[in-house]
């Protein structure tokens, strides 16, 4: 018990953490989409050529793209959070490719500065002179914040990751349900789950509970959407693949939607967590690459498997939760009885 508390204590307090820089420091979104699309580029890539298409179907060629893909984690993450940023392309590039061999979390660290300081250089320098003095000034500086923050990272970050990594492992029915629905609420909300994942460098089976989470309960998010009559088919199908391109109609249907989403993500969590399933590839945790990413590591029948169960599992969460909260609202009279935003009638009467 003492470990899931410790696990998720910490998790919580950096979810908390996470979340301040997000929506407080000065593009902190924009830097949080730029890590998360550097996990896509990275780690998903690295999960499906290097262990899918090399070991498991040996073509060699394509494992050779997946291990190229997951050995630039911290390029990828420098010139994309600078470019998600604003920063000239050039300079973050220059940026990337000054990091080859630092991983992704201090990628991130010298993204975000580069991504600050990269206009600023831009501007300041004479035309024509700006770009070449910047490139000059500017790798150095990325290289020397990433090797320098890499132990902080490794004493922080990564250590919750190993604790939230133990607690799996200890008691994995338990934390397949709490780390299971509390990563399917962080991939619906304006956070990613993606960039959470990645920041705690999970691996292993918390990392299949949160992928094969953030996969089942894009289907609690379709049930959901269909009875509070949220949208059109078009919506549901939207939230279903992607849950930021509705983020508009979530943020203003939270109580419903995460409620749900917590049971339908902790019952395709207790899923994974029951059949085994891991995964070696930090960050893949939303619907498209939870999907993808286990079959890199564990059999295809029990992959298959775990994701028809959770799929299973995801729509009795939606249905769950919403039935649930319809009754406390009949008895109790909450704000949940108003019509939601882009429903076509009011939620106690779907």
């Amino acid at each position: 018990m003492l470990t899931i508390v410790k696990g998720m204590g910490l998790l919580f307090l950096t979810l908390a953490l996470f979340s301040l820089f997000s929506f407080k420091a000065p593009k902190g979104d924009k830097a949080m989409s730029g890590l998360a699309g550097a996990a896509i580029a990275s780690f998903l890539v690295e999960a499906i050529h290097r262990y899918i298409s090399g070991d498991f179907l040996k073509i060699a060629f394509l494992g050779e793209v997946g291990i190229s893909s997951g050995s630039l984690a911290g390029t990828a993450a420098a010139s994309l959070v600078a470019i998600s940023m604003g920063a000239n392309p050039t300079f973050a590039l220059v940026a990337g490719v000054a990091l080859s061999g630092l991983g992704i979390l201090p990628g991130f660290i010298a993204g975000y500065i580069v991504g600050l300081v990269a206009p600023i250089i831009e501007k300041k320098l004479p035309e024509g002179l700006n770009i070449v003095a910047g490139a000059i000034i500017i790798a150095p500086l990325a290289r020397i914040i990433a090797v320098t923050t890499t132990p902080v990272v490794d004493a922080t970050l990564l250590t919750v990751g190993e604790a939230v990594t133990v607690a799996a492992n200890q008691s994995p029915i338990v934390m397949g349900f709490l780390l299971g629905g509390m990563m399917k609420i962080i991939c619906t909300s304006p956070l990613s789950s993606m960039s959470m994942t990645a920041m705690l460098g999970l691996q292993g089976l918390a990392m299949g509970i949160s992928s094969i989470a953030s996969f089942g309960g894009a289907f609690t998010n379709g049930v959901v959407f269909k009875r509070m009559g949220l949208g059109d088919k078009s919506n549901m199908l939207g939230v279903m693949l992607e849950p930021l391109t509705q983020a508009e109609i979530i943020t203003k249907n939270p109580v419903p939607i995460f409620f749900s989403d917590f049971i339908g993500g902790g019952l395709a969590g207790i899923v994974a967590a029951s059949l085994g399933i891991i995964n070696n590839a930090p960050g893949t945790a939303a619907p498209i690459p939870g999907l993808l990413a286990p079959f890199g590591f564990n059999p295809p029948l029990k992959v298959a498997l775990a994701l028809v169960l959770a799929a299973i599992c995801g729509i009795i969460g939606g249905y769950l939760g919403t039935s649930i909260l319809k009754l406390v609202d009949k008895k109790y009279k909450f704000n949940i009885d108003k019509k939601p935003f882009g429903a076509k009638k009011a939620f106690s009467d779907q």
